[in-house]
């Protein structure tokens, strides 16, 4: 019988960092879920969403292969305030059973730790009961805003407008377990840092 694996939450604001400790975790043993991923795939061409976006926002919302329009479905959410909670509940439920699926194989296999990549972790309150930990990587706005404009090439207020539909940096630090400040420091501190949390989920 497979020992029970820990359960820890990862999440961060865009720019933070977040996906180079997943990375990190993940190189150590641990069993990665990323929610972004699930849901992109979803939202790829033949995905399990594709026939509910079709139906419920009409053909004007895919791109030419068939897959979501991210940049189209923005603007929408912009203009209206309804567009939001209709993609969410069309994509949330499936995103969330493809992400109990991942979990049940991967304690099935008894990995040590599974680490859930989840960028709206403390915004959906039902997380929290089902996770040992939760990981926030930090850092401060003005980082998080210009690692955005060097990365995506995007505006200052393209990045604000990001950052306004996430948990703000007080919420997330109030949700945190465990922090990662990731402001000021190399790369190799980072991943210091990350694998002497990982030693305490038995990686």
């Amino acid at each position: 019988m497979p020992v029970a694996s820990h359960r820890l939450g990862l999440t961060g604001g865009i720019g933070s960092g977040k996906s180079t400790v997943a990375a990190t975790l993940a190189t150590m043993g641990a069993a990665l879920i990323d929610a972004d991923a699930i849901s992109r795939a979803a939202t790829a061409p033949g995905g399990s969403a594709i026939a509910a976006l079709k139906a419920t926002f009409g053909h004007a919302m895919l791109t030419t292969d068939g897959s979501l329009d991210r940049d189209q479905m923005r603007v929408l959410i912009y203009s209206d305030s309804t567009a939001k909670a209709r993609l969410e509940a069309i994509v949330h439920p499936l995103v969330g059973q493809a992400i109990a699926k991942q979990a049940k194989d991967a304690e099935m296999v008894g990995v040590p730790c599974i680490v859930f990549d989840i960028p709206l972790l403390v915004e959906s309150a039902h997380w929290r009961s089902s996770l040992d930990r939760i990981l926030v990587i930090d850092s401060t706005e003005t980082t998080q805003i210009s690692r955005v404009m060097a990365r995506n090439g995007l505006t200052e207020v393209e990045v604000r407008r990001i950052m306004l539909v996430q948990a703000s940096r007080r919420q997330r630090l109030a949700a945190a377990d465990l922090v990662v400040f990731n402001d000021g420091i190399t790369l190799d501190q980072l991943v210091r840092q990350v694998r002497e949390i990982g030693t305490q989920f038995g990686l």
